[in-house]
């Protein structure tokens, strides 16, 4: 799939963002990623709301091989075939897998400090990291006088 069947495809839907993403497309709209173009297919977002919708047309979630296993991604799900020659009840479906990742991204927690922890431990655990990092840097330093003193003699 390239960038301009994809923008025919959600001529139905409204204005979509098609941004190049692992071996293929991230489509999004109002800044919300919704649907993943890959060399395997097209997903969708789903949520405990659409997903119904995908298993009544057979459709699979999307998965993806690594060396050691088949890892299965339950929220993206593949779009049926019968939607690719019916823009219009395709953005049906592209509407409510935006719905579902408007969901989805209203659930995450806001980015910065993780609950929970408090500064302090936090200010600790960096002074420990530095610490370390400190106690390395002499060890470097160490082993390069010596080296100088050996080279030397």
């Amino acid at each position: 799939m390239d960038r301009e069947f994809l923008t025919d495809l959600f001529v139905h839907f409204g204005p979509v963002t098609i941004r190049r993403m692992f071996s293929g497309f991230g489509i999004s709209a109002d800044d919300t990623n919704f649907a993943l173009a890959l060399r395997s297919g097209l997903y969708f977002r789903a949520d405990a709301e659409t997903i119904p919708n995908f298993e009544a047309e057979g459709s699979k979630p999307f998965q993806y091989q690594t060396r050691a296993r088949t890892v299965t991604v339950a929220s993206y799900w593949e779009l049926p075939a019968r939607l690719f020659d019916d823009s219009e009840e395709l953005a049906v479906w592209a509407r409510a897998a935006l719905a579902a990742a408007q969901r989805a991204a209203s659930k995450k927690r806001p980015k910065g400090r993780k609950a929970g922890k408090p500064a302090k431990a936090a200010a600790a655990k960096t002074a420990s990291k530095r610490k370390v990092a400190s106690k390395a840097q002499r060890r470097v330093g160490k082993a390069k006088r010596a080296h100088r003193s050996r080279s030397q003699a």
